[in-house]
Parts: C-alpha cells; structure tokens; sequence
C-alpha cells in the first residue's frame, strides 16, 4: 500500500545479465505470470485464506489466531517482494497495475473489518482508514491526468505503522502488549490521517498546476491561430492592392492611347485645314 501499484512499478520487462548488475538488460514485453504478478495473486488467495483462519473456532483461539497472522504476515511480505521485483526487472502488466492496488487494500480491509466484527478494534479507527485508503484512491483518479503522486516517506512509513499494527491485534496478546499494540494503532491513525490530507493538498495544487499549463496551451494555440489569420488576410489585402494597381495602369494605358489617337486626328485635321488654305489662296492670284 504504497500509493503506486508494485507491480506497475517498471515498464516493459527485464530479464538479469549474467556477470551484471539485477535490471540492466530488458526484454520486450513482460508476461503476464512474471513474479511480480504472481505474488500479487497470492496476496489476493490469501485473503479469504486469513479471514478463514481469524474466525475458525469462533475466532478466539490463539492457535489459530497465531496462523491468520502468519497468513496476513505473508501477504504483507508479498508486497515489498512483488514491488522490489518489479522495479528491478522493470516488469509491468495491465493485470498487475489493477491487481496489486486491489490486493493491498484487499488484506488490510478485511483485517481490520475482522477485528471489528470480532471487538478487538474499535469501529472508528476501521472506518478512519478504509475512508482514507478509498478517498485517495479516487483522488488518483482526479488528478492522474495531470500527474502521479509518488509514495512519499510518510506515506510508507504509514504503511508499516498500519501492518505493524493490524498484526498486533491478529495476534491473542494480553497484559502490556496489548496496551502498547493500541498505542502503536494511534500511531497508525495519525499517520494514516495526516499522509492522506498532505495527499489531498499535493493532488490540489497538481491539479491547478495541470488546469494552468492547459489554460496557458490553449492561449497559444488561439495566438498561433489569430497570429496566421492575421497574416492570411494580410496576403490577401497586399494581393488585391497589386490587382487595384494594374487594373489602374491598364484604365491610364487606355487613357493614353486614346488620347494619342485624338490627337493624331487633329493633326490631320490641321494639315488639311493649312492645304486648303494654301490652294485658296492661289486661286485668288
């Protein structure tokens, strides 16, 4: 329960180089029954596997109290093993980023939901942690399109506070361990309490960040598109200039010829105007 699935903790899948280091060569895709994923699904068998053995014989008997908690022991070994093995051999699969979150919550919720049953556990402090580890799964959800919040220290350490705990309480103890095995559940409830709202504060200011960064993309993309309508209807205006001027040149060219032709006509005009007068007046002699 470390806030990223173990499992999923890789990428494509690795295979150890002999004479090198674990991690150094990868393979293409990881299988479905990698280690990772198997000891996954053993932490889910072993589920109804401890319920059945906290309850047998009324759920009293210290024998078989002392076997749940090899069980639960188990299954909380299995998810550092599964973990430490997937980010070492870079395994990942779908089935393992779903399974592995589900497993972890799955024994430590029916743990705790058992001792209540039982009155070993108060109610509250069942309902405190099964609402946190639910809230923040679905805050995952809000935010993961944004980003991933990795485990931080506090929230391993809660981790190890809570299985230290619950182990505690599978446990038939009495006298000052008992006592000390209720002060070690405060512990785990203040850490449980404290990780999930510094979680809340870290997926809100994510989330503003992420809204931000699209907010500011989108003004851009508007900008670079503004920008090129600008510059198209810009083309557009220097075109039909370049049109309106030679349309102008061509009406001015017309103009031109015409006028030439007129004057031409005058001056035709003019010679036969200056002939007839000259014959007129040697008519007159």
């Amino acid at each position: 329960m470390t806030g990223v699935p173990a499992s999923a903790a890789g990428g494509s899948g690795a295979k150890p180089v002999r004479g090198g280091k674990l991690g150094t060569a990868a393979v293409n895709q990881a299988s479905l029954w990698n280690i990772a994923n198997i000891l996954t699904m053993v932490r889910l068998l072993l589920v109804p596997g401890f319920v059945l053995l906290l309850f047998h014989n009324g759920g009293y008997d210290p024998a078989w109290r002392s076997f749940a908690w090899a069980a639960f022991a188990i299954a909380m070994i299995t998810d550092l093993f599964d973990g430490h093995l997937a980010r070492t051999y870079n395994l990942v699969t779908d089935f393992g980023k779903i399974a592995d979150p589900i497993a972890d919550k799955a024994i430590m919720g029916a743990a705790l939901v058992s001792l209540s049953i039982l009155g070993d556990l108060p109610w509250w402090i069942t309902g405190v942690i099964i609402a946190r580890e639910l809230g923040i799964t679905l805050m995952r959800f809000w935010v993961i399109r944004h980003a991933v919040i990795p485990a931080s220290r506090g929230g391993k350490l809660k981790t190890l506070a809570q299985g230290t705990a619950v182990g505690m309480y599978v446990l038939a103890l009495t006298g000052p361990l008992a006592t000390l095995r209720f002060w070690v559940m405060m512990v785990a409830v203040v850490l449980t309490v404290v990780t999930g709202l510094d979680y809340v504060r870290q997926a809100v200011v994510l989330r503003r960040k992420g809204l931000a960064a699209e907010r500011a993309a989108a003004a851009e993309r508007a900008a670079e598109a503004t920008e090129e309508a600008l510059r198209a209807a810009a083309g557009t205006t220097v075109g039909a200039g370049a049109a309106s001027g030679a349309v102008a040149g061509s009406v001015a060219g017309a103009t031109d010829v015409r006028g030439g032709v007129t004057d031409v006509r005058r001056a035709g005009a003019d010679a036969s105007g200056t002939a007839e007068a000259r014959d007129a007046a040697e008519a007159e002699r």
